[in-house]
């Protein structure tokens, strides 16, 4: 019996057994196309279509008899979350016909289906893969994957294709070009095997094999064939070896397993990316093919190769014959060949042979393959030297070239042959896993010889390649690792789990409900084996890996181990004892993390769960620590042997784990746990609980109900008890401490320990680990009790090692549980020389803290020891007080050596290097003082906010001191995780998004204010209800005048036609009255559409699923009283046909225009929004030309826009050839060039058929070319459009109308490809562009047409007479607005004295007056740098002539003249001035310059009183129109975006206007002027770019069309265009606590120019910024939010992508202080009123009142429940008041994380005054921040910034220090000298004074008796003498002065 209860001992108990079943299973029956499958297989089988053919009906045909449950398989993996947190659930992928399923759940979470997909045809497999999408743009050295997008896909295999589906929501289907075998996931992509079927034609010699194996990196991507690296040259090869199977394949590290058939031996191989010059030796080879002699070498070695694989030779020969092989080979194979490693076979040698010599592609040696995989094909002979051979299906026909290859296997390692190797042994499971000690083994499973084979192999040092190391096997039925906890299931012969860790076994796995195998299962007489039977390499002897198996000491209850070889036996006898018919394990399959599923031989599934190596944090770390420090053989063992104990069957609870774990330990070093009396208690209280058979154990586990006297002695003893002892309450309640009675056997004799256990020698080396764990988990004030524990066992072994520093270390930390009796345990001298005493080892315990009071100090510092991996705390903590105290920047670089000091058990070294690289500092962000340094380094090694708030306060300090000094002065481009760190979550928000509005959604309901009262409730969509009303009444809080302009532009309602019916006027003339009335509103109304598109520019997202709402333009009216309906279709009155045409489109594009550019639109939503009636044609036409404009065209497919041309709309195609050459600006895009070309005759070739292209859509498409080639200078396109100016009239009819547009869209196309390039125009010199321009302008003869298109201008017109002079009034405009733009800015005087008026009536006679405004427009633009904004300046643009003679504009009436013509003169003066102006607005736009405005504002009025004064008719009602439009566009743009109120009147008395000279184009204008100055909404204005002044001069050409469709002169879809000038530059600042627009003050600094100096202006946001070119930076000013600056001279990227998301700026109120918006003076702050007085107020701060100073609810319930006083509160009200003070101090100085600092000072110096200290930890943490304010490095920084406010309460800390002075010193003279005298001279002290004596010497640093001792200061006779001899001790005065008394003896001696 004792046997099995000793088997039992050994064995694991196995968690959570659940019943198992997919659970796509569940879901495939309820799916809908459950019951279609059905039905098809009732069908008969002659009816089943299938994809191919007749082998598609066999298979259909099997498929209906198979039965289902064969045809399902599924996969399971590890759960992966989107952030990349632990998540521990599986997500299961199963197949079933049609079918795939992807399922996730846990057996805590429910299954939920997540994706489910139906595909056409069977699937054959469905696999989860990432796909790596590399970016165009990593132009950066950095490969580390930064520039590459991960799509995670799922894929599905068919038989004649794949669909992969992403988890975005793309999916692609692939065709196969082959039939594939298999599909694998790599790194990179998919992987493809080729099935090779039987009857493939072998092709003949000539030809080279096909590649069997396939890439396939992206969806998209072409299938390539695989290559891989020939041994031992660079040469590459395709891989078309059919006798090679993949077995399996693994992303990291990226490796393949193939088998090869005819061998039977396994091979690994690296999958990589091919390398550039590898895919060119490809190339290069396939030229090569089929040299003669190629030929002759590989048919030989075939034939040779042929005979053995048919078989003909027995198996022994291809050894035997081997030389003569060789030698035939010899002429192939490269000379490297013979100088293979011998583990490589000689056959696989042999089967990659070639000849680099001859440069042939390398497949001679592979030809085998086809000839022993086709060994059944009949036709084989026949064809064997035909050159026309008849393989069809053949897939690389030589003369094709060869696919360029993607990945490439390199060869690693093959398995040796063994002898008699059957032929199937092909692995059936191939799996990677890992030691426990970080061993990686390669394990596959030979399912025919039960065998499993586990490869070990390891990274080399430079990380490039795999190196693998020795064989074992191990006896398997089957295996599976289980990845959570490094281990891997075994199912061995007999049926039972065993559990191994790498190739050592742990122990076998008991199944709670399962019974073990019995006799009648086994399928074998089980036969003795060790699993170390068959080690290949003999470089390590068997016996190395027997040894650690012979002490196997387990718990103390078992008794004596049998012999190792014992241990592995699974005995006949054994499989007896638990003889149970029943069920028994068959598989393991689909193992994740640390779950596993096992089928059992009765068809159900069972999954259970492998339990975890530990679960207690503290039991972790040690066994981390240890792990780390012993040898690995070792380590592993000793991990084992833990193993087994902690998860024995009845394992022990959570709260004994530790406990197990100190008993476990202590008897692998030796001593006897029964005998040691702290160590007996815990092995007594696992009697019980485990570590018996599992038989037994429930029986036992009940313990006698009566209770006995052990129980108590036990309860005394424990360890509880002893920390109740002394724990506070223990104390109050005045308990008398109660002894155990010590047990006779205790001190009867000393205990020794047993030196042959297995980590006796290393006890030193795991003492200092777990030390310096101890030291770590002191980092982290959350892990106390952990501390506590696991100082006992600390203490108990530095008391047998006999090291007094460290006792006396560990006393002073926890006075009250080191004891000093306690039983030692001797250890032998002569054993402790066997003892492995490390190099590492220190005599001298190292301290974290003492490290760290040495640093604030200023003394020297040695480096602190640490583990790597194990000890990151104080890693981190030592580094970052190298950088901020002791200023060493070099600190946080890669190495941070010369402070810490890396223990590695001498193997680890090269895992280290590569933790540090991690560390690195990034130079990249701004980085200006330590603090900030420090910061942002600790940001980058992942600390964050929690990490902090665990560090014990004193730590802390100096970081929280640094995180304060940088958040009161911030960079604005820190990254998001910085921020976060150092509390300012205004820049954090910032850095993490920065969009206001995703849609509708977030802003708040549109207020009810906004619907003008009257209208009806259903009031129509008049397209301008998405806009952000919160931030509008922001910007215009005072008034309503966004609602006036929504009235003024909506165009969706009937107007009111108000007509008084005459007496003698008839119905039906009053009729006819009110609708020509009518008529003359509608020319307003269909002008309204291009001032809606302004004001609504960018305001809306539009939901994909739903068509953007376009407003309907309603021509209807409504006439009073009686509210009658008035309509235009009446048929009363002429109405122009297609009057409505272009205001439709204007109406679709101010809809479009709402989308913002930000939205996710794609091609499939632009072609849904096509309407359906054909009458909204035009507005769909509108519509894609906004969406050209926003940019979203460019995503509309090339397939659709040619759609829509072919369609012949005239719109459509204006529309789209306008919208995509906006989208594609200065792109020089050829498939646009094309598409332009089509439509202007001028760009085809001459003998190109004439196509009928509409005249408006050439217009269109001249403009789109100059688009395109915006600011190209692109010398073609500019010499044809340069021509086209003066295209002159050709025969018939065409070009003869509307003939001025088409030359006026050539001059501006002409101008916007030449854009500013003045005079440097490359390579145009000979084409005269200026000379030629200004004879278009100034007319002359007509010069001879070069070019191509001579021919077509041979025969002139026979409408037009023009004579071979040009036609100025033509030609004119496009050459003055070309010359205007090409000399943009370049201040070119010559060019723009041609531009001159002219000043003699003479030459005034020959210009039409309208020119003269272009003229002097064109002339200002190009002398950009003298416009100055005053009247003078526009005055001194009119001639001399003009000026003298001009009527002043209040004149009653004329002067009469002879010579003069007045009225000439007249008009040209006012469109002189009106071009003057206009320059004006384009040189100040956008920038709401006050001078500017003032002038413009001042000649606008004087024009409206022209107007109505009487010589209004010299000038023209016309021309003074014209020109107050002009004038007030120039305004507009001035102002553009700010809703100037002044601005607002006029255009409101514009509106009003509709009688008279008012037509539709000077409404165009006055509405257009209305959306300029409400562009966006008030959240874009214009720019003043040379781009942008090329777009509004398109827009606003001052020539107005005279009604709706009116396009001669200019055409009216380009008013849009001033969408390409508008920019965002609102700044919205946002509260970041309540997420609301905000106002808040900022100051913006200009840079200096030539007319002003640098100077800095306050603006309250919301507002427009200006120009962002022209400042230096902004700030956000106190004193209401923090500080922010953005510094605009490293560049305007940040401010620009903050503007274009909306323009939020995040920003945070400051304690205390109250919006702008609740308290616009600043009166009611809180603090303005306490800052009167400042001590007094600390009693008068009300808990209340602290809503006003901050948002954090823990703030508010600490106000709540600490600082409230309540009934009879007697002392109490004392410490109230002192958290009041503290939480007052804490908010109102903006760190409120330093209360608990505060607090917890506080009440480690009253637990001092009382005497309750229990462990010196806080007083440690108290001396640090004493030390840290009066360190070196913080009197400093306070010097240099003594405005900065105290980080700590001045009179705090004082009176802290002060009261522990005093407690100790009162502890000194009451008796407290004794015992610290009795310390110092090495006696025993009593037990009521350690914990104040502990305090004393933590508190001065007083040395030890050791040091002291060594010191020889026993002599000193004086107080100088032991000054001198403690300077050495760094021991500080007033700590001398209070031992001086002691150390002297005598008090005389004080006196020097």
């Amino acid at each position: 019996m004792s046997d099995h209860s000793d088997e039992a001992a050994t064995m694991i108990a196995a968690g959570d057994l659940q019943e198992f079943a997919p659970r796509g299973r569940e879901h495939c029956r309820r799916h809908p196309s459950a019951l279609t499958l059905q039905l098809r297989r009732l069908q008969p089988a002659s009816e089943l279509c299938s994809s191919d053919g007749a082998a598609g009906l066999v298979g259909s045909l099997r498929e209906v008899t198979i039965h289902e449950r064969q045809r399902e398989s599924w996969q399971l993996r590890k759960g992966a979350s989107d952030v990349g947190e632990e998540v521990d659930y599986d997500e299961e992928l199963y197949v079933a016909s049609n079918m795939v399923i992807w399922s996730k759940g846990s057996k805590t979470q429910a299954s939920t289906v997540y994706k489910a997909f139906t595909v056409d045809s069977p699937v054959l497999q469905a696999l989860w893969c990432d796909f790596t999408i590399p970016q165009e743009k990593s132009d950066k050295a950095d490969v580390s994957g930064s520039g590459e997008i991960i799509e995670k896909c799922i894929c599905i295999l068919q038989n004649s294709c794949i669909n992969v589906h992403s988890i975005e929501g793309k999916d692609y289907i692939a065709a196969l070009p082959f039939q594939v075998a298999n599909v694998w996931p790599t790194k990179y992509g998919l992987l493809f095997e080729r099935s090779s079927s039987s009857h493939e034609v072998p092709p003949s010699p000539p030809r080279e094999p096909l590649p069997t194996m396939f890439s396939m990196l992206h969806p998209l991507d072409e299938i390539t064939p695989l290559v891989s690296g020939v041994f031992g040259s660079a040469r590459v090869q395709y891989v078309a070896d059919y006798t090679m199977r993949i077995v399996f394949l693994n992303t990291e590290p990226s490796i393949v397993m193939t088998y090869d058939t005819v061998q039977s031996l396994h091979t690994v191989w690296a999958l990589r990316r091919v390398k550039p010059e590898e895919q060119n030796m490809v190339l290069k080879f396939s030229e090569q093919l089929g040299t003669p002699q190629h030929m002759a070498t590989s048919s030989s070695l075939t034939a040779h190769l042929r005979s053995f694989s048919k078989g003909d030779s027995p198996v022994g020969s291809p050894f035997q014959n081997y030389s003569s092989i060789h030698s035939q080979s010899r002429s192939v194979s490269s000379p490297s060949m013979q100088s293979r490693s011998p583990s490589i076979s000689n056959m696989a040698a042999l089967s990659r042979s070639h000849s680099p010599a001859l440069g042939v592609h390398s497949f001679s040696g592979v030809q085998r393959f086809n000839f022993s995989g086709s060994a059944q094909s009949p036709r084989r002979h026949s064809i064997t030297h035909s050159p026309n051979s008849t393989s069809s299906d053949s897939f690389l026909v030589p003369e094709t070239e060869p696919i360029v290859p993607e990945l490439c296997i390199d060869h690693l390692w093959t398995e040796t042959v063994t002898n008699m190797r059957e032929k199937n042994s092909q692995a059936s499971k191939v799996f990677i896993t890992t030691d426990l000690c970080g061993q990686k083994f390669l394990c596959f499973l030979v399912e025919s010889q039960l065998q499993l084979w586990c490869v070990k192999f390891q990274e080399s040092n430079d990380k490039s390649q795999l190196i693998f190391g020795s064989v074992t096997n191990i006896q398997a039925k089957d295996a599976a690792p289980v990845e959570g906890i490094d281990t891997l299931l075994v199912l061995d012969g007999s049926g039972n789990l065993v559990l191994y860790s790498g190739v050592v076994r742990v122990g076998k796995v008991f199944i709670p409900g399962l019974p073990a195998p019995s006799l009648t299962m086994s399928n074998q007489m089980p036969r003795p084996s060790t699993p170390l039977d068959s080690v290949s390499t003999p470089s390590k002897p068997l016996n190395k890996h027997l040894a650690p198996l012979e002490e196997g000491v387990l718990l103390s209850p078992v008794p004596e181990l049998r012999d190792s070889s014992k241990l592995h036996d699974s005995t006949y006898i054994e499989d007896c004892t638990f003889q149970q018919l029943g069920t028994f394990i068959h598989a393991l399959r689909d193992p994740v993390h640390n779950r596993v599923t096992l089928e059992l031989s009765n068809n159900t599934m069972v999954r259970i769960a492998i339990p975890e190596i530990a679960t207690s944090e503290l039991v972790k770390r040690c066994l981390q620590g240890v792990k780390a420090i012993l040898p690995k053989e070792i380590a592993v063992q000793m991990l084992v042997k833990w193993y087994n104990a902690y998860n024995a069957p009845g394992g022990p609870s959570y709260h004994s784990e530790w406990n197990l774990f100190v008993t476990c330990l202590m008897n692998m070093m030796g001593y006897n746990t029964e005998r040691l009396s702290w160590t007996r208690n815990v092995s007594k209280h696992l009697d019980f609980e485990g570590s018996l058979s599992p038989v037994i154990a429930p029986k036992k586990a009940r313990p006698s109900e009566t209770g006995s006297d052990e129980d108590w002695e036990y309860l005394l003893s424990s360890d509880y008890h002893k920390n109740f002892e002394s724990h506070p309450v223990a104390k109050a309640l005045r308990l008398d401490p109660l002894e155990a009675l010590a047990s006779k056997d205790d001190f009867s004799q000393s205990l020794s320990l047993d030196s042959s256990t297995l980590l006796f020698t290393h006890i030193p080396a795991i003492f200092f680990v777990l030390h310096l764990i101890y030291e770590e988990l002191k980092l982290n004030s959350l892990m106390g009790e952990g501390i506590r524990s696991l100082v006992v066992l600390l203490v108990q072994l530095a008391r047998d090692l006999k090291l007094d520093a460290y006792i006396d270390y560990y006393y002073r930390d926890y006075p009250a549980l080191v004891k000093a009796s306690r039983q030692t345990c001797v250890i032998d001298q002569v054993q402790t020389g066997f003892m492995h005493q490390p190099a590492f080892f220190s005599p001298e315990p190292p301290s974290i803290f003492q490290w760290l009071s040495s640093c604030l100090k200023g003394e020297g510092v040695q480096p602190y020891p640490y583990l790597p991996g194990i000890c990151e705390r104080s890693k981190l903590v030592v580094v970052s007080v190298a950088l901020y105290i002791l200023g060493d920047e070099s600190a946080v670089s890669n190495e941070a050596s010369h402070y810490l000091y890396k223990i590695t058990s001498g193997q680890r070294k090269q895992q280290m290097e590569q933790d540090d690289n991690r560390c690195s500092f990034r130079h990249s962000t701004s980085v200006s003082s330590l603090a900030e340094k420090l910061v942002i380094w600790m940001s980058d090694v992942g600390f964050t906010l929690r990490d902090l708030e665990s560090l014990p306060f004193g730590v802390a300090l100096p970081i929280r001191d640094a995180i304060y000094y940088c958040r009161e002065q911030p960079a604005s481009d820190w990254p998001e995780a910085v921020c976060l760190l150092i509390g300012r979550q205004d820049l954090s928000k910032q850095a993490c998004e920065g969009n206001l509005q995703k849609g509708k959604s977030s802003v708040g309901p549109v207020l009810s204010s906004d619907i003008p009262s009257g209208t009806e409730s259903e009031e129509d969509e008049d397209g301008m209800n998405d806009m952000n009303e919160e931030v509008m009444s922001l910007i215009w809080s005072e008034d309503l005048r966004v609602q006036e302009v929504r009235r003024l532009l909506q165009s969706a309602r009937p107007v009111r036609v108000n007509v008084v019916q005459m007496p003698e006027a008839s119905d039906h003339e009053y009729i006819e009255e009110k609708e020509n009335r009518l008529l003359q509103l509608c020319q307003r109304t269909m002008a309204l559409p291009v001032g809606r598109g302004m004001f609504t520019l960018f305001s809306y997202h539009p939901i994909p699923t739903e068509q953007l709402p376009i407003p309907k333009l309603n021509l209807t009216g409504r006439a009073p009283p009686r509210n009658t309906t008035v309509d235009l279709n009446s048929g009363n009155i002429d109405v122009p046909p297609n009057m409505a045409c272009w205001a439709s489109f204007h109406n679709g594009v101010a809809a479009g225009l709402k989308i913002a550019p930000a939205s996710q639109i794609d091609s499939a939503w632009i072609v849904y929004n096509k309407p359906k009636i054909a009458e909204l044609a035009n507005e769909y036409a509108g519509f894609l030309m906004a969406l050209g404009l926003n940019g979203h065209l460019t995503k509309l497919a090339t397939l659709n826009i040619h759609d829509y041309l072919t369609k012949g709309h005239e719109m459509t195609s204006i529309g789209l050839l306008l919208g995509v050459s906006a989208a594609k600006l200065g792109t020089m895009d050829v498939a646009i060039t094309r598409l332009l070309s089509i439509h202007i005759p001028a760009l085809l070739p001459p003998t190109s058929t004439e196509l009928d292209v509409p005249h408006n859509v050439q217009v269109a498409a001249v403009i789109g070319i100059g688009l395109v080639y915006q600011g190209t200078a692109h010398r073609h396109t500019a010499e044809v459009l340069l021509a086209e100016i003066g295209r002159p009239p050709g025969p018939e009819m065409e070009y003869c109308t509307d003939r001025e547009s088409y030359s006026l869209a050539s001059g501006l196309a002409l101008g916007m490809v030449c854009l500013g390039h003045g005079s440097n125009l490359i390579g145009m010199s000979d084409l005269n562009v200026p000379e030629q321009l200004y004879q278009y302008m100034v007319g002359g003869h007509r010069r001879f047409q070069a070019g191509m298109h001579r021919e077509k201008h041979k025969s002139p017109s026979y409408q037009i007479k023009e004579g071979d002079t040009i036609n100025v009034d033509v030609t004119c405009p496009g050459a003055t607005l070309a010359l205007a733009m090409i000399y943009l800015k370049t201040n070119n005087r010559s060019i723009a004295d041609w531009l001159q008026a002219p000043d003699t009536m003479y030459l005034l006679d020959f210009v039409k007056p309208e020119f003269l405004l272009l003229r002097t427009l064109a002339r200002c633009l190009i002398l950009w740098d003298d416009i100055l904004p005053n009247s003078k300046w526009v005055n001194s643009n009119v001639p001399q002539i003009i000026r003298e003679n001009s009527i002043s504009l209040q004149a009653t009436e004329l002067p009469s003249s002879e010579d003069l013509s007045l009225e000439t003169l007249a008009q040209a003066h006012v469109y002189i001035i009106a071009g003057a102006c206009l320059s004006l607005g384009f040189r100040f736009a956008g920038s709401e310059n006050l001078a500017a405005f003032k002038c413009l504002y001042k000649y606008a009025t004087d024009f409206l009183k022209c107007l109505s004064a009487p010589t209004a008719s010299i000038t023209g009602h016309y021309n003074l129109e014209t020109c107050l439009s002009v004038l007030l566009l120039a305004l507009a743009m001035v102002m553009a975006g700010s809703g100037n109120l002044k601005v607002l009147q006029l255009c409101r008395f514009m509106h009003k206007k509709t009688g008279g000279e008012m037509n539709y184009g000077f409404h165009l204008a006055h509405h257009m002027a209305l959306g300029l100055l409400f562009l966006g909404g008030g959240r874009y204005s214009l720019s003043t770019s040379n781009s942008s002044i090329a777009a509004l001069l398109c827009a606003l050409y001052p020539h107005f069309p005279v009604h709706s469709t009116d396009n001669r002169y200019h055409l009216q879809a380009l008013r849009h265009l001033y969408v390409l000038a508008a920019e965002p530059r609102l700044l919205t600042p946002v509260d970041v606590d309540s997420n609301t627009p905000c106002y808040a003050l900022i100051e913006v600094t200009y840079k200096g120019t030539q007319w002003y100096a640098e100077a800095t202006e306050e603006l309250m946001a919301p507002t427009l910024l200006p120009e962002l070119h022209l400042l230096k930076q902004i700030r956000v000013k106190g004193p209401r939010y923090w500080e922010l600056l953005i510094d605009l001279s490293k560049g305007t990227n940040h401010l620009k992508s903050i503007l274009s998301k909306g323009g939020v700026l995040y920003v945070k109120l400051r304690a205390g202080q109250l919006s702008y918006k609740e308290d616009p003076m600043g009166w009611r702050s809180l603090l303005a009123q306490t800052v009167t007085h400042r001590n007094s107020e600390a009693r008068a701060f009300k808990p209340e009142a602290i809503s006003a100073f901050t948002s954090d609810p823990a703030l508010f319930s600490f106000a709540d429940y600490f600082c409230k006083p309540t009934v009879n509160m007697g002392q109490k009200q004392e410490i109230l008041d002192l958290f009041s003070s503290i939480l007052y101090e804490c908010v109102t100085q903006e760190n409120p994380e330093m209360l608990p600092t505060y607090i917890a000072i506080d009440q480690a110096v009253r637990r001092l005054e009382r005497k309750e200290m229990s462990e010196t930890f806080e007083l440690w943490q108290i001396k640090l921040v004493l030390e840290f304010f009066s360190s070196r490095s913080h009197q400093e920084r306070m010097s240099r910034n003594p405005n900065r406010g105290l980080f700590m309460n001045s009179e705090f800390l004082p009176v802290m220090k002060c009261t522990i002075d005093n407690t100790l010193d009162q502890w000194l003279q009451a008796g407290g000298d004794v015992s610290l005298h009795s310390y110092l001279s090495g006696q025993p002290t009593e037990d009521s004074q350690l914990s104040m004596l502990a305090c004393f010497l933590i508190y001065h640093s007083v040395p030890t008796p050791g040091q002291l001792a060594a010191g020889g200061l026993e002599g000193s006779t004086n107080f100088s003498e032991l000054l001198l001899k403690f300077k050495q001790l760094n021991v500080p005065v007033r700590a001398l002065l209070r031992l001086a008394p002691l150390l002297l003896r005598n008090p005389q001696a004080m006196v020097l």
